[in-house]
């Protein structure tokens, strides 16, 4: 397989994933850090990564957006709950 092909489909299957997660809004944060030891946040800061790797210009609040599909905040007050110990 081609870099460029391949650098597809990984783009792809990323997409999937971050739309899988924003359509999950029940699966909180520490759930997925307690599972699978990556959460949306781990998410997001590895986009930013990229980005800056790249030269892009971005922020943490704009790489979470990306990832959660709204700004942080909102997507907290509308669907984080308390953690149950």
């Amino acid at each position: 397989m081609d870099e460029h092909t391949r650098t597809e489909l990984e783009a792809a299957a990323f997409r999937r994933l971050v739309g899988h997660l924003r359509e999950r809004t029940d699966v909180q944060n520490i759930d997925l850090m307690d599972l699978a030891g990556f959460c949306r946040n781990c998410l997001s800061k590895w986009y930013l990564a990229a980005a800056e790797e790249r030269g892009v210009e971005m922020d943490y609040e704009q790489a979470r957006e990306t990832i959660y599909g709204m700004p942080y905040e909102e997507w907290k007050a509308r669907y984080q709950t308390p953690r149950q110990d």
